[in-house]
């Protein structure tokens, strides 16, 4: 099997798993993740981007107070 990428994308409704992508380029994952946030960001939803290699959220919607 291929390596699906170092930058994992989740967007989850409600707990539960709904879109999931995967990036080899930080840069179009980030670009990735901020589109992901203007088209699904609502109450109820959230979405991470974290770096495979060394597990770090790099990006959390929503953002924690």
């Amino acid at each position: 099997m291929d390596d699906p990428g170092r930058y994992h994308l989740t967007l989850a409704a409600d707990g539960r798993v709904m879109m999931q992508g995967w990036w080899a380029d930080q840069a179009v994952a980030e670009a990735k993740c901020t589109e992901w946030i203007g088209d699904y960001g609502r109450p109820g939803a959230s979405i991470t981007l974290t770096d495979e290699a060394t597990g770090e959220t790099l990006t959390a919607w929503p953002k924690e107070p």
